[in-house]
């Protein structure tokens, strides 16, 4: 049987995991642009570690993909964090809010005010652009389009520590 969004919330038991980071990981790429080299620690972690940086971010802060990693790294004492399995558990956390709101549960994650690099909205999320948009608006943020993409004005300014 096909796991839900919310059944793929579930940890793993074999995570968190610290590894040597190598040339040939996916996330290598995005990882040496943040400083981080092979050879280096890296965590890999659990959609839990993610949800509970994602909850962290109160009303009229924003967070980027990028700024989880950080944390998360500083949390278990690497120099990284695998950030294609935490932008896989971001857009998992954001499916299955939409899908328990469907239901008419409130998994209280607030997935919109995590963006990618550079303040860039996230077309993927439940209900694509304008959906990130509308919820980004209601809570005071300004968003400014640059051809088809959308961005938080000034996002940078707004950014938890």
């Amino acid at each position: 049987m096909r796991k839900n969004w919310q059944d793929k919330l579930a940890d793993n038991e074999n995570y968190p995991k610290i590894l040597k980071l190598e040339e040939k990981f996916p996330c290598y790429p995005t990882l040496k642009k943040m400083g981080v080299k092979a050879g280096d620690d890296i965590v890999l972690v659990n959609p839990s570690h993610v949800i509970r940086v994602m909850k962290s971010v109160p009303i009229g802060k924003l967070i980027t993909i990028r700024e989880i990693c950080i944390k998360l790294a500083q949390e278990f004492n690497v120099q990284g964090c695998c950030s294609l399995t935490v932008g896989i558990f971001i857009m998992t956390a954001a499916n299955a809010v939409d899908e328990a709101a469907k239901q008419g549960r409130e998994l209280s994650i607030p997935y919109w005010r995590t963006l990618k690099a550079e303040g860039l909205l996230n077309e993927k999320f439940p209900g694509g652009l304008e959906s990130h948009k509308t919820l980004l608006e209601k809570e005071g943020f300004k968003i400014i389009a640059k051809g088809r993409y959308y961005f938080v004005q000034d996002f940078s300014k707004n950014l938890i520590e």
